[in-house]
């Protein structure tokens, strides 16, 4: 029976590996993609089967990756940014999104967490007691997961304002970032920097001021994209901006955005549609956002 069962086991271990390494690769093609509504549909399915190879092969690192990777923006693009638009027009609703938008960035924090945790046993323990000592273990090539845990447990941080337990994380997000951000500051084409723009106006405690650092993130963002990505200047316009009350930097960083051609990298090509559609909401919030004075009326 041994003998039978262990070559079958091992066969099948194999072909879940294979199926898992060429799901985990194939991103680029979703990436790609001109139409977001298809991606939206097909996402779910390619979510769960990833999950499903997982069940059988927990400690695949492509897997856990592609699922924090897939999880964090399948949240933003197709839940969270459902929320915001749907605001105005049902509440209940929104924030039914968004209560669902948090459960899948968990989700995808704790896919990159179990993938970290294969890679240095005890990581996620030692990350809730003592976050820069955990983070400090983490090497170069695990900046990726580093990236995609904090980017979705950050994310479900921002949408928790009822859950005081999970706004206790914050410095678990922050230990994992820096971390990313020593190790190698320019991964994934401005990735980092552009997470950076955004956390930087909330982080507690940091020297300087915090519109400064982000507008530092900003520029080395657009310089490692070579300006071909539209979310530095969505990120710059509603994270520092509005913040600020600058409209008129806020208008014109979003007009930078919407003028990105989306075709002109097409790796960047559904990002960039996705960030673009958020670009023509923030702008249709303007007058929600800015205190616009009224225009002058001759007697």
């Amino acid at each position: 029976m041994l003998l039978i069962l262990g070559p079958g086991c091992s066969i099948k271990k194999f072909a879940v590996n294979q199926v898992g390494d060429a799901l985990a690769g194939g991103g680029a093609t979703f990436a790609s993609d001109d139409d977001p509504e298809l991606i939206r549909a097909a996402a779910p399915f390619s979510l769960k089967l990833m999950e499903s190879l997982l069940a059988e092969s927990p400690r695949h690192a492509g897997l856990r990756f592609a699922s924090a990777s897939g999880f964090t923006q399948y949240a933003y693009a197709f839940v969270q940014m459902d929320a915001d638009e749907l605001e105005d027009q049902d509440f209940a609703a929104a924030e039914a999104l968004r209560g669902r938008a948090k459960r899948l960035y968990l989700r995808a924090r704790d896919h990159g967490l179990r993938g970290l945790d294969a890679r240095h046993r005890g990581f996620e323990a030692r990350l809730r007691t003592d976050p820069a000592g955990a983070a400090c273990v983490a090497q170069r090539r695990d900046v990726p997961l580093l990236y995609w845990t904090a980017a979705a447990w950050g994310s479900a941080i921002s949408l928790a304002k009822d859950d005081p337990e999970l706004i206790k994380d914050v410095p678990q997000v922050e230990a994992l970032i820096d971390r990313a951000a020593a190790l190698d500051p320019d991964w994934g084409q401005g990735a980092l920097h552009s997470f950076l723009i955004t956390y930087e106006m909330a982080r507690q405690g940091a020297p300087g001021d915090a519109a400064e650092r982000s507008r530092r993130h900003f520029e080395r963002a657009l310089a490692l994209a070579h300006g071909q990505q539209a979310g530095p200047y969505v990120a710059l316009a509603e994270a520092v901006c509005v913040q600020k009350q600058e409209l008129e930097q806020f208008d014109a960083l979003l007009a930078q955005a919407l003028a990105v051609d989306p075709d002109a990298a097409p790796e960047y090509r559904l990002v960039n549609l996705v960030m673009q559609r958020r670009a023509r909401w923030l702008l249709s919030k303007r007058e929600d956002f800015f205190l616009i004075p009224e225009p002058s009326r001759a007697d």
